[in-house]
Formats: C-alpha cells, sequence, structure tokens
C-alpha cells in the first residue's frame, strides 16, 4: 500500500505532526460519539480500520489517500461512530494539574490567561474559615489576586468568581478535546467553545 497527498493543502500541524511518525496513518484522528459528542482522539490507521469494519463513517478527510491495489482510500480527519456508545462517568484525580486544566489556565477572579507556573491554587472558602480542598473549593488564581483575597471570604471582598467551581470529570474533559481541537481546524465544528 502507497499513501498519496491530494494537491489540495493540509494544515501544516497535522503534516507535521504524520511526518514526525512518519507516516500519515499515525496523524490524530478526532472520534465522535453517534450523538456527535466527541469521546476519543487515535491515529488515522485506526480510525480507517473502524471504517472499514462498518462501525464508524468518515465525516471529515485529512487531505492524504491510502492506495492499495485496486482502490484509493482517503484518510479521516474526523470519524463517528454508527451506533451510541454510552461513556461510564468517571472522575479526575483532585490535582493542581487539574484544576488548571479545569480551569484552561485563567485566573477566575480577573480573568487573565497565564502559564502554569505563574498561577496559583485558592480556596474559595480560606482553609483558615474551615474550607476543604475540594474541586467545589479551589480555583486557579494569580498571585495578585490571590494576595488581595488573603483569607476573606467573597462576600467580605469586592472580587466574584468567573464561574462556579464544579468537580472535574471525564465529561468535562471537552477542555482537552478543545485544546487539542486546535491542531486540525476541520475539528473545531464537532468542539463545543
Amino acid at each position: 500500500m502507497k499513501l498519496h497527498q491530494t494537491a489540495a493543502p493540509v494544515e501544516p500541524t497535522v503534516r507535521a505532526q504524520s511526518e514526525s511518525e512518519g507516516t500519515p496513518l499515525y496523524a490524530p484522528v478526532l472520534v465522535l460519539n453517534a450523538s456527535y459528542e466527541p469521546i476519543n482522539i487515535c491515529a488515522a490507521r485506526r480510525a480507517l480500520v473502524l471504517v472499514l469494519k462498518g462501525v464508524a463513517m468518515t465525516e471529515e478527510e485529512n487531505g492524504h489517500y491510502l492506495h492499495a491495489q485496486r482502490i484509493a482510500m482517503r484518510l479521516p480527519s474526523v470519524i463517528r461512530l454508527l451506533e451510541y456508545r454510552r461513556i461510564p462517568h468517571q472522575t479526575r484525580a483532585l490535582s493542581r494539574k487539574n484544576i488548571l486544566l479545569r480551569d484552561r489556565n485563567t485566573c477566575q477572579y480577573c480573568a487573565v490567561v497565564l502559564s502554569a507556573s505563574d498561577l496559583t491554587l485558592d480556596h474559595v472558602v480560606p482553609r483558615s474559615r474551615g474550607g476543604l480542598s475540594t474541586w467545589e473549593n479551589l480555583v486557579a488564581c494569580c498571585h495578585s489576586c490571590n494576595r488581595v483575597k488573603g483569607n476573606q471570604l467573597l462576600v467580605e471582598t469586592t472580587m466574584k468568581l468567573l464561574r462556579e467551581p464544579r468537580a472535574f470529570n471525564l465529561h468535562t474533559s471537552r477542555h482537552i478535546m478543545r485544546m487539542i481541537g486546535r491542531s486540525d481546524s476541520k475539528w473545531r465544528k464537532y468542539l463545543f467553545y
């Protein structure tokens, strides 16, 4: 089998990823449930197998062809499962990394996006006032907002949260899909921004 690229331009980031693996068969493919909900990312090779088995159908193509003796197939960029698969509700570990991921590296008080090293975690209800280290009480916070808030409750300050902190589960990991989705513009209409 031979791989052939069409004359149509392919997004540079997709080309760079596939070339780093040596072949477009390892380019990332977005997997959608039958309800169009993003549920996974797999290699183009695995996606092609799912399409050939009749388990999934191609929604978007990435511009490469897979040539066999009697057939040429376009490699998928997005596939959709034909039958709905129930995804079990699983929680993620409470960690600094996951809190920052949930809050998209954004200070939840001033809305500034910073690198992970420039953010702290803030207890909405301070530990000195009985606050616990839970999903609902921890938020990403820049150093200056954390100093201003100190050990005060929100009602004692003029500060407000951007959004109510919630537990981060695998369904919420669409944040991860959003970040990865920036690598292929064809994925954007399937991801919830």
